[in-house]
């Protein structure tokens, strides 16, 4: 109670009747005030905030270093789209097989052993990433993405402790941060694989196993870069220890308790109506990173078939438009102040349904002109992913409220992982034998239906995020 009547007035601003927003700082705090300073922003530690933020930056910097690579080696082993969709999917399979199992060790060890463990596997897919060339097959380039997509399976451990760190009322705001973080890691580093492969694209230097050249670069790139945060984490990292309060049920807001009412009635599906908004935010998920997803796995592809572009330059537009996307994304505690969560996830939706509408009329019998790539690109890239699927991380954190989040932040991390897997793979065959435009109109499709399903249940969302 000391602590709570020193804080700044401003930090008890009643936007939740009851308090329960208070409750939630207190109970974010650690016995080391000195490790764990609340400021006057709401991040409780700000040193392990940017310790976090520079583990999310790796987990997803092993993807899009290797974006404008990925499809000239897969070429180079003898692949073909499908094959290409495999190697990407392999990286989601990998933070699916992890995900839960690490939420459940940062409960259980703490978060540090727990980012140490999964770095050092990041650090070993990044090694028989470098050797994919020297082995020259196409199952190897697969087990290498799944092992890199085993050590970057944190997301969920990286979210809760953003929301063990921060207060309710600005969950949305800090996860828009770190969701920045990690949306330049797959879409602002293309940059540096684009200037591997524009460099490299002639060098090959080769001491025994060891190759340098523009597959193998980005790899060796990324190991410096992870040993580098391995020490990072080693010397300046901290473990949180939740304090848990008892909660007086007669303190309990009548607001509060028509809420948790609401929350507990069985729906005819044999759910609680909070397991349906659960299950419903996990859905969202799936849409909106399975969308963006295909794009991940065909770009290029799509970009050198249909636009007569080179690798590099694919990977220059796409860095560009992340770029654009990183800005919205710092934005989002101000959209969020005019905008309701659900206003930010279907307007982000519609907008990449309009993204992919402008590719659904390709001409495949001549080069298409490159402002349609371009258009498109953006729309997705750097508007409507980015805006849409921090939503839904905000709404979901919110929905799951005060409840230990390590676990089921987990389960959202290996739901959007699971779209990751299975839309490459979908959109690789869909590509390979229906062609590029119908895999298009099964993206629109998903999206508007979502899209739909979010705007009729809104007053349940709504209700169950305060």
């Amino acid at each position: 109670q000391k602590m709570a009547s020193e804080l700044p007035p401003d930090r008890f601003e009643n936007e939740i009747v009851g308090g329960d927003d208070d409750d939630d700082d207190l109970q974010s705090m650690t016995g080391s005030i000195a490790s764990s300073v609340l400021t006057a922003d709401g991040i409780h530690d700000v040193t392990g905030f940017y310790v976090v933020c520079l583990v999310i930056l790796i987990g997803d910097m092993s993807r899009g270093v290797f974006f404008p690579s990925m499809w000239p080696l897969v070429s180079e082993l003898g692949g073909s789209q499908v094959t290409l969709g495999y190697a990407v999917a392999a990286f989601s399979f990998g933070r699916i097989l992890v995900s839960p199992m690490f939420g459940r060790w940062s409960v259980a060890y703490g978060y540090t052993k727990t980012l140490l463990f999964s770095c050092s596997i990041l650090l070993c897919g990044t090694f028989l990433y470098a050797q994919v060339q020297n082995v020259g097959r196409a199952e190897f380039l697969i087990l290498a993405q799944t092992v890199l997509g085993v050590g970057s399976g944190t997301l969920g451990v990286t979210r809760a402790f953003i929301a063990d760190v921060t207060a309710q009322r600005n969950r949305t705001k800090y996860m828009a941060w770190i969701t920045a973080v990690q949306y330049a890691g797959f879409t602002v580093t293309p940059f540096v694989g684009a200037i591997f492969t524009k460099t490299l694209e002639d060098v090959d230097l080769q001491w025994g196993v060891f190759r340098i050249n523009m597959y193998t670069a980005p790899a060796y790139f990324m190991s410096c870069v992870i040993i580098v945060t391995l020490v990072v984490i080693t010397l300046y990292f901290r473990d949180r220890v939740r304090i848990q309060t008892q909660k007086d049920s007669k303190k309990k807001s009548s607001r509060r308790a028509a809420i948790d009412d609401h929350a507990n009635r069985m729906t005819f599906v044999g759910l609680t109506v909070y397991d349906c908004c659960i299950f419903g935010c996990m859905l969202l998920n799936v849409a909106t990173k399975g969308s963006i997803g295909s794009f991940e796995t065909l770009g290029v592809s799509i970009a050198e078939s249909h636009f007569d572009m080179f690798s590099a330059r694919a990977g220059a537009i796409v860095g560009s438009c992340g770029t654009v996307g990183v800005m919205a994304l710092l934005s989002m505690g101000y959209l969020s102040k005019y905008l309701t969560d659900i206003q930010l996830i279907c307007g982000g939706m519609i907008v990449m349904a309009s993204g992919i509408l402008s590719l659904a009329f390709l001409d495949d019998d001549k080069v298409n002109p490159s402002w349609k790539f371009i258009l498109a690109i953006f729309m997705i890239y750097s508007i409507g992913y980015p805006i849409g699927h921090t939503a839904v991380i905000g709404l979901f954190s919110k929905i799951v409220g005060r409840r230990p989040q390590g676990e089921l932040l987990g389960w959202f991390a290996s739901a959007g992982s699971l779209a990751r897997l299975s839309f490459p793979i979908m959109s690789g065959y869909i590509a390979n034998y229906a062609g590029i435009s119908v895999l298009f109109f099964v993206l629109i499709g998903v999206l508007s239906v979502a899209t739909i399903v979010t705007m009729i249940n809104r007053k349940t969302l709504i209700m169950l995020s305060q």
